[in-house]
């Protein structure tokens, strides 16, 4: 309780009681051996907790929990007139534009946004999920029935949350039926998407005419649009200065012109129109913040119209005489006239149903598991609550019930009598030890941590705890005496594997080496000296004991089997690894050593009766000490003949070593070796497992199902699971959304790359983020908070997202892989085009080409599944929900049901993949036809296994060409891009040939010729990197724009409470002179500047691609791509 009062009590009224009880704790309760606690504690325990968890429900209240406070984190506002509609909690709240008390309009389970009110003010359109999906509706200004006014694909990622946005965005309106938004439809790059106009009463789209934009707004007569041309508003990243820094674009569509109005390196965003000025947001000032500028049109001067320096201006739209938007959480108005700024003071008065404590299943939601010394229970991590579950009988307990409190990585002690975990009660991670039944009071047994903390492992006699940490240490602390001591540190990365000897005075543990590869090493608690047990040759890890301690085991990367690829001859080498053993005494004798059968002479000694002793008593104490020979350690290892695969999860019992393993050949399974038998034995298929303290029992994890069974020597088949119907918390959300920000500030301070936080004062920015929190009523609205927060840190990949958010189901759109347009007579839909795919490849399945589908290119759409195209609004709307399912389309030549035939199709769920196919396929003819068929043309749509996949599909085909166009624009990054610019920096050393063939390249698959590359704003991660390894190499020119800049790289999440995901920017380079940091914030400038017109782009010209083109003809003519042609053959007579 102690720990849940440290963070949960709000009021200064409360904490000073708690501080009060603290003393109480640390003087009364915190030395009693659990058995001795005083009843009085049970009642003051129960007490406190029904006091917190009041305080901490009242979400935004005062502290009397009756009159409501002003509001905030009210976003995405509008305003029209009198009136203003926002954004609170996913809901869509009115109020009067000089505030009060505000009216929801909304509640539905979906996420509400970006409500913009029509010219005349009497309509809301808006981005909601009332359907499942994404989608504009419409209602009236005052509240109403909502519209929704389109139908479009289903994408994976469009929830406010995602760092891409939401997808169909409403941005405004272009006149008094037509809404503009923001769609990914089609895209197949998420970075991506295009303008639309929508009709206030439904019915086909309206492409604007541009490849693509983010914000923008129509002149009033509409012929003009001002606009930004990259949409990165959800990012968090503040200060970016990379190659997706924006400006504000003046678009002319009777001309087909586009102009720079803004020409900043700064980020200039949203522009409004209005009279003759165009006003957006900018942080073009050095280290500032967003605020409001205004651009005249007639005099070209830009004035900065606020002077925020605390919270950036957030999300602007334009009224029809001010300006609304967001700052710090609070709605403000910029008058037009005056430039005058007020606040407009909300309040909310609703249940904030979503921010209410409630009672959740938390069985789907384990972080960790373990198993009692004796089997007779089963140790839970969920929610940041520690259980216990009974292998068959009794209740299921929460040791630890701490809302806002992150326990986790828990533990069972040998001797049964403690749970360990790591707890964040203190606001840092310290460790805990508590009584296994509950009934006692935690003990704090670390202090003083300031640092992330990895799993502690009991000692054999439950008297220490070894841990590592982000530091790269190892630690013991003695639970009694509560000193720690700190055994190892590493140089160049984290220790994550590391093992206790059965005396409990040894340490086993895996070092990565500056130097060399990673090695094992024992420490002595006793000499506090640290003996290497392998060489820096072969990669070690997983040390574990024998349980007699004669025995160290270990996982190594000692094999050397290598695989041919058969794209080229070309070798990986995987499954490399073995479970080994070294003998820590020298007489210890090998376990897997040669056996014979031999006849045995029994012998019948006599004993003299003055020789009999009585037999001395068992000795119960401690395990014997293990002895070790330091001498010759390195030379006794022995390895465990078992297949080479990948091996983890080593636990010795008895004279048998149980372990996980997977191959390139096999599925991960549990297995067992036997070492008298010198047998191995598959167990199942599970692959998380833990084994009693006794030994006796184990307890399996399989599809998220757990059983306790006893520790199997053969194949098991898993029947009796435990029961985790009781594995429940009741969650406090407030409490909860204050420890994940507080944890996210301190993942950041531990884990992000630089330690001087790019000179950001990390503290001031917690003080300044946290005042937010307790206005946070959904999940989405904490991760916007978090999100803001770590933007401060001006670095790419701060990802922050998922966790507990109210989801509406996703109901699948069926697609065709077809543009259909609306006939204007008749109302039925024609068929415009057909996307070309590859229907053997399921993810290029295009529905109307398949065998035996009679559509074509100009046929008529008159009805679906019976229902006549003409009296939808759109034809997708007959197609909600028919992904994968089968559909009848009735098809004709004429716009007419008389006649029709009808086609039965599947349609495909996502047809992204046809778009980039249909585009590669349109590059690569292009390439073809413009250079005779002398020149390949390759894209990689980003550095992970697909980008990697298209690469090999097209590189390896076009080997044969003289020179080749490598196209990395829209790369989203990954990890390949080593492998990429090995194959494509090769150099022809010789000519191979043989009889009847043609001349070959040695080495193989390499181009002989030039090569360029094509890069954007889009070449983002490691799409920066292989443009800079490119560029550095002199492998070509580089054409195209500046990359996007982003490049400190990141590795999984951490457990948060709710599952939610954040990512920290870890791992960073600089210049081979050490002189300053690549890349990062700035991006790759190309060799060759081109910025493709939006109009010619969207009429379907390419001048990046041109100009490579043109480029790569040049450069053939000065370096030919072709062969030498074979010289005589000798004569050697």
């Amino acid at each position: 309780m102690l720990r849940l009062l440290l963070v949960s009590l709000k009021w200064q009224e409360s904490v000073l009681f708690a501080n009060i009880l603290i003393d109480y704790n640390s003087v009364s309760v915190g030395t009693l051996e659990p058995q001795f606690v005083p009843i009085s504690w049970w009642i003051m325990k129960n007490i406190l907790l029904l006091v917190v968890l009041l305080l901490t429900a009242v979400g935004v209240t005062s502290p009397d929990a009756q009159a409501p406070v002003e509001s905030r984190l009210l976003r995405f506002p509008a305003i029209s007139g009198n009136q203003v509609v926002f954004t609170y909690a996913g809901d869509l709240y009115t109020v009067a534009s000089s505030g009060g008390v505000a009216r929801r309009l909304t509640s539905d389970i979906g996420f509400e946004m970006f409500a913009r009110f029509s010219p005349d003010g009497r309509t809301l359109a808006f981005t909601g999920q009332y359907d499942g999906n994404t989608e504009v509706y419409v209602m009236p200004a005052e509240g109403g029935v909502p519209k929704r006014v389109t139908w479009t694909a289903t994408l994976g990622r469009d929830d406010v949350s995602d760092r891409m946005g939401p997808n169909n965005i409403v941005i405004g309106w272009k006149n008094a039926s037509q809404i503009l938004f923001r769609s990914r439809r089609t895209e197949w790059n998420d970075f991506r998407g295009q303008l639309y106009l929508a009709s206030s009463g439904g019915g086909p789209l309206e492409e604007v005419p541009l490849p693509r934009g983010g914000f923008g707004t129509f002149s009033p007569d509409g012929n003009q649009f001002v606009y930004n041309r990259v949409f990165r508003e959800f990012r968090t990243w503040k200060r970016y200065r990379g190659g997706q820094a924006d400006e504000v674009w003046l678009h002319d569509f009777k001309t087909k012109t586009t102009t720079n109005l803004t020409n900043n390196p700064g980020q200039d965003i949203i522009p409004m129109w209005k009279g003759n000025k165009i006003y957006f947001a900018s942080d073009r000032e050095e280290r500032g913040r967003m605020n409001l500028y205004s651009l005249d049109l007639g005099t070209k001067q830009t004035r900065k119209l606020t002077n925020y320096t605390e919270f950036d201006v957030k999300f602007p739209s334009m009224g029809d005489t001010s300006i609304a938007f967001e700052n710090g959480g609070w709605i403000y108005k910029l008058d037009l006239a005056s430039e005058r700024v007020e606040k407009v003071p909300v309040t909310i008065a609703e249940d904030f149903d979503s921010g209410r404590p409630s009672v959740i299943d938390v069985s789907r939601s384990i972080t960790n598991y373990e198993i009692a010394p004796d089997g007779s229970r089963a140790l839970f991590g969920a929610r940041g609550d520690v259980f216990t579950i009974p292998a068959k009988n009794g209740p299921t307990r929460n040791l630890t019930v701490t809302p806002g409190v992150h326990e986790r990585n828990s533990k069972w002690s040998p001797d049964g009598r403690w749970i360990s975990y790591i707890s964040d009660a203190t606001g840092e991670d310290e460790i805990w030890i508590e009584p296994q039944n509950g009934k006692g009071a935690a003990i704090q047994v670390t202090k003083g941590g300031s640092n992330y903390k990895y799993q502690p492992i009991w000692s054999p006699d439950s008297k220490k705890l070894l841990w590592s940490d982000r530091q790269q240490q190892l630690h013991v602390v003695d639970i009694d005496t509560k000193i720690a001591t700190q055994i190892a540190e590493a140089a160049s990365f984290e220790i994550t594997d590391y093992s206790w000897a059965p005396d409990s005075a040894w340490v086993a543990y895996a070092k990565p080496e500056d130097q060399g590869q990673q090695r094992v090493y024992l420490y002595s608690l006793a000499s506090k000296q640290a003996v290497p047990v392998t060489d820096g040759w072969f990669a070690s890890s997983e040390p574990v004991f024998s349980v007699d301690g004669k025995l160290l085991f270990f996982v190594s990367a000692r094999s050397f089997s290598p695989t041919y690829g058969q794209t080229e001859f070309q070798h990986i080498y995987s499954d490399m690894s073995r479970v080994y053993f070294v003998t820590l005494a020298k007489d210890t004798k090998n376990p897997l050593a040669p056996k014979s059968d031999e006849v045995t002479i029994k012998e019948e000694p006599k004993i003299a009766a003055a020789d009999v002793k009585p037999a001395e008593p068992k000795k119960t104490d401690s395990a014997a000490p293990v002895k070790i020979d330091v001498d010759g350690l390195t030379d006794r290892i022995a390895v465990v003949p078992t297949p080479p695969a990948n091996y983890r999860s080593l636990t010795a019992v008895g004279n048998r070593i149980y372990y996980v393993r997977a191959s390139q050949r096999e599925p991960a399974a549990l297995y067992v070796y036997d070492l008298d038998k010198q047998a191995e034995t598959q167990i199942g298929t599970g692959t998380g497992y833990e084994i009693s303290a006794d030994g006796k029992k184990m307890l399996v994890g399989q599809a998220a199902r757990f059983a306790i069974i006893d520790t199997p020597t053969g194949k098991v088949e898993l029947h009796d699971f435990l029961d985790l119907s009781d594995l429940k918390v009741t969650v406090n959300r407030h409490a909860e959304w204050r420890q994940m920000f507080n944890e996210s500030w301190r993942q950041m301070r531990d884990f992000f790359y630089a330690p001087n936080m790019h000179g950001v004062d990390w503290p001031a920015m917690r003080r300044t983020y946290e005042q937010l929190i307790p206005y946070v009523n959904h999940r989405a609205d904490l991760t916007y908070v978090i999100g803001e927060m770590i933007g401060e840190l001006t670095t790419g990949h701060t990802y922050v997202g998922g966790g507990d958010l109210p989801r509406p189901d996703r109901i699948p759109m069926g697609l065709l892989g077809a543009r259909l347009q609306r006939d204007p007579q008749t109302k039925f839909f024609r068929i415009t085009k057909i996307f070309r795919g590859q229907n053997w490849d399921a993810a290029l399945r295009s529905p109307l080409t398949e065998i035996g589908v009679d559509a074509k290119v100009g046929d008529f759409v008159v009805a679906i599944d019976g229902r006549s195209t003409a009296d939808l609004g759109d034809v997708w709307e007959a197609l909600v929900g028919k992904a994968g399912k089968q559909v009848a389309l009735s098809l004709n030549a004429t716009p007419s049901m008389q006649g029709a035939r009808e086609s039965v199709v599947v349609p495909v769920e996502d047809e992204r993949g046809l778009y980039y196919f249909g585009w590669v396929q349109d590059n690569l003819a292009k390439v073809s036809k413009a250079t005779n068929g002398r020149v390949g043309y390759v894209h990689i749509p980003d550095m992970g296994v697909p980008g990697l996949n298209e690469f090999a599909k097209y590189f390896y085909a076009q080997t044969d060409r003289e020179a080749m166009i490598v196209d990395v624009r829209s790369n989203g990054g990954g990890n390949v891009s080593p492998m990429i610019i090995e194959r494509l920096r090769r150099e022809l050393v010789l000519v191979d040939i043989v009889r009847n063939g043609t001349p070959q390249t040695n080495p193989g698959a390499m181009i002989v010729g030039p090569k360029v590359l094509l890069a954007d704003e889009f070449s983002a991660s490691d799409g920066d990197l292989v443009t800079w390894r490119f560029k550095t190499y002199k492998m070509g020119p580089v054409i195209g724009k500046r990359t996007w800049g982003g490049v400190v790289g990141i590795r999984g999440a951490l457990p948060m409470l709710d599952g939610g995901v954040l990512n920290r920017p870890e791992f960073s380079r600089y210049d081979v002179a050490g002189k300053a940091w690549a890349i990062e914030g700035v991006g790759v400038e190309p060799d060759i500047f081109v910025d493709n017109d939006p109009a010619k782009e969207y009429a379907g010209e390419d001048q990046q691609l041109d100009r490579a083109i043109i480029e790569i003809l040049a450069l053939l003519k000065k370096q030919p791509g072709t062969l030498a042609p074979k010289p005589p053959y000798p004569v050697k007579r």
